[in-house]
């Protein structure tokens, strides 16, 4: 009996453990801002960059600089929600022209996938694109928007899409970690 419920502890024991490893591997750390409202989790060894007249916040890889998250936030008409802004695929045609390749760019963005979620009694829309630059150089955008208090609340990760299969799943929990209040 005894020897039942060492070995039960010890496995519990040892799945928690192994699950704490995983999440210090995975090297995430916790940016918040009060004053605006939002959070999210960006990678272990990426910082954060000061830009003037543009996002909220920027984060880029150390080694690989082009690999950034942002956070833009943007007014909506007063008492509006997300849903009634549009379908995921409506916001996702919208944001894809008016941010990620807007008229004269040189640049073309073409949604690939978006669904939408709840958290916390929050409406979340996912959306990923297929962005191609001036210079030939393809890159996949992932992000998530979210409205509240009257505002439009965009998290974008840009990774360029020679680096996307090593990096989606990281990416992925970025972007899903990403709350607003």
């Amino acid at each position: 009996m005894w020897k039942r419920i060492v070995l039960i502890l010890l496995l519990v024991l040892s799945f928690s453990l192994s699950n704490s490893d995983i999440a210090a591997a995975a090297g995430l750390k916790s940016f918040v801002d009060t004053s605006d409202g939002y959070q999210f989790s960006y990678p272990n060894g990426w910082l954060q960059v000061k830009v003037s007249n543009g996002p909220d916040v920027v984060f880029h890889d150390l080694i690989e600089v082009s690999e950034n998250v942002s956070v833009v936030i943007s007014p909506v008409p007063e008492g509006k929600t997300l849903s009634e802004l549009g379908t995921p695929t409506e916001v996702g045609y919208k944001l894809g022209k008016a941010a990620l390749a807007p008229p004269d760019s040189g640049r073309s963005a073409e949604l690939v996938n978006a669904a939408e979620r709840e958290v916390d009694g929050k409406t979340y829309y996912l959306l990923e694109y297929e962005v191609q630059l001036p210079n030939k150089q393809q890159r996949h955008n992932i992000a998530s928007v979210a409205v509240s208090r009257g505002k439009l609340f965009t998290l974008n990760a840009s990774i360029p899409e020679k680096r996307w299969q090593r990096v989606k799943g990281m990416i992925d929990e970025v972007v899903n970690s990403f709350t607003v209040y």
